[in-house]
């Protein structure tokens, strides 16, 4: 049996199936409790599960994430809410020092089972610091995994694999599609492996990598391509970017030769940068024209009367694949 769901209920249910699957899953955040979270994800979940199981927080971000690496070491399974992205910075030193170091301080002793949800990305019209996607910072972090669902079908089961893994998992939700489209996802408890990219479609002569809100976007560029010119674009979700399936990227770029990245984050030192470097390093040989990458600039995100101009676009999309595929 299935269900046609977006990736906010996908989501939401994903939690709900963990808390009754196995009672040592907490939910902490602002405004998650009576008010069901901002995007409404945790809608619910005090009413099923009560206080001592869905609690809110004070406006504190290290405080939140400081208390889920307290309650990981107690015994429980939290899965703590930030906001927004942005939000993470004033708890970065608890990530950094703390969560992403648990297992290494320890020598293996104590693992730290946590989930941060934070939704990411422009594109909602938000205020300042309503759509970074700084994803980077996190990937940069070992002991740290960093999951970005694409699809509704992913996001719960990515969701329930974070919640089951030892270690720290930072769940990125891409913002701007939690209500934009909806797929079959099944009602029963299942898992998307963390670390494993799902090539979406076959094709033949250029790879494209992408993830989050990305990958629609390059969905909808391939698809008209292939229309317009006859381009054959496989398109890899890659939904894990630590640890990143470098083999399923290198058996992608050997097969067509041509590789283009999409990424909405800031251009220098971004996750493009290392994908670029990685089939630079293990396939250059099998290369038929330079990688090109799509990408956001670097300036902070701007206000929302200029956000789409600062959003990788169709435009420049079907653009980067025709330079590469004419080179």
């Amino acid at each position: 049996m299935s269900r046609n769901l977006n990736i906010l209920q996908a989501i939401s249910e994903a939690m709900d199936q963990k808390m009754t699957d196995d009672g040592r899953v907490v939910l902490l955040g602002e405004d998650i409790g009576t008010n069901g979270g901002v995007f409404r994800a945790t809608d619910g979940l005090l009413q099923k599960f009560g206080e001592e199981r869905v609690f809110d927080t004070p406006l504190a971000e290290s405080g939140i994430v400081g208390s889920a690496i307290g309650l990981a070491l107690g015994g429980m399974i939290p899965v703590a809410e930030i906001q927004f992205l942005a939000f993470i910075y004033p708890a970065l030193e608890q990530v950094f020092s703390h969560a992403a170091r648990m297992r290494f301080r320890t020598r293996g002793e104590y693992s730290l089972p946590m989930v941060i949800r934070t939704p990411y990305g422009a594109g909602i019209r938000g205020p300042e610091l309503h759509g970074e996607s700084v994803e980077a910072f996190f990937v940069h972090t070992p002991g740290l995994k960093v999951v970005v669902p694409s699809t509704p079908y992913d996001a719960k089961g990515l969701l329930v694999s974070a919640i089951e893994d030892p270690d720290p998992v930072l769940f990125l939700e891409p913002t701007r599609t939690y209500r934009a489209f909806r797929e079959e996802v099944p009602e029963a408890l299942y898992r998307v492996p963390i670390g494993k990219a799902k090539v979406v479609q076959e094709g033949r002569d250029v790879s494209i990598f992408a993830w989050g809100a990305m990958l629609q976007l390059a969905m909808s560029a391939a698809r008209q391509l292939e229309e317009e010119r006859g381009y054959s674009c496989e398109v890899v979700d890659l939904r894990t970017l630590s640890p990143l399936d470098r083999d399923t990227i290198l058996a992608s770029v050997q097969k067509t030769g041509r590789a283009l990245i999409v990424q909405e984050a800031h251009k220098t030192a971004g996750m493009a940068s290392e994908i670029i470097s990685l089939i630079n390093d293990e396939a250059l040989i099998y290369l038929k024209a330079p990688i090109k990458r799509i990408s956001g600039f670097d300036v902070p995100v701007p206000f929302f009367s200029v956000e789409d101009e600062f959003m990788p676009t169709q435009a420049r999309v079907k653009q980067g694949i025709v330079d590469t595929m004419l080179f």
